[in-house]
């Protein structure tokens, strides 16, 4: 009887030691890098005249380029920090933007961190479109009788183009 007393509380005790353990595990961020890795080369050691063709031999292609001037070319990276089940966290994040003058030599290197960003405020209101709102029902039963009934002409090959 004792035997069994001291196997359930050993058993117990495992238990609890090894859901501390996961407690303990849980609280531990999730640390994720994206974009730009540097390997060998940085996009800082990127220097006014270079060509444009140094700069894509020597970094690849960018992360983006810029949607209103095409010689402004970007690369972009940031480390997140994940807790549990909370949103991700941006720890750190670095942009560098390479801008080509008409030779298509490098005219200016910009170094950009996460304190030169800000945040936007998104409003959460939505605009309201015309038309009535359709009840459950309506919706289902709205489309009987509609489009096609799927019936295919007699003529019809599946092994000839249609022009």
């Amino acid at each position: 009887m004792n035997r069994t007393r001291e196997a359930r509380s050993r058993a117990a005790l495992a238990v609890s030691l090894a859901v501390c353990l996961a407690g303990v595990n849980a609280c531990a961020p999730t640390i994720a890098t994206n974009g730009f890795q540097a390997v060998d080369v940085k996009p800082k050691d990127v220097k006014v005249g270079d060509t444009r063709s140094s700069v894509l031999l020597r970094l690849g292609s960018p992360s983006t380029q810029g949607t209103f001037d095409p010689n402004v070319w970007y690369y972009i990276s940031q480390q997140t920090e994940r807790y549990a089940y909370y949103l991700p966290r941006v720890q750190k994040r670095e942009v560098v933007a390479i801008t080509f003058d008409k030779d298509e030599k490098v005219s200016a290197v910009k170094d950009l961190a996460l304190k030169d960003g800000y945040q936007i405020a998104y409003d959460r209101n939505a605009t309201p479109t015309r038309g009535r709102q359709l009840n459950w029902i309506e919706q289902l039963l709205g489309n009987i009788g509609h489009g096609n009934t799927g019936a295919l002409p007699q003529d019809y090959d599946p092994g000839q183009q249609r022009h």
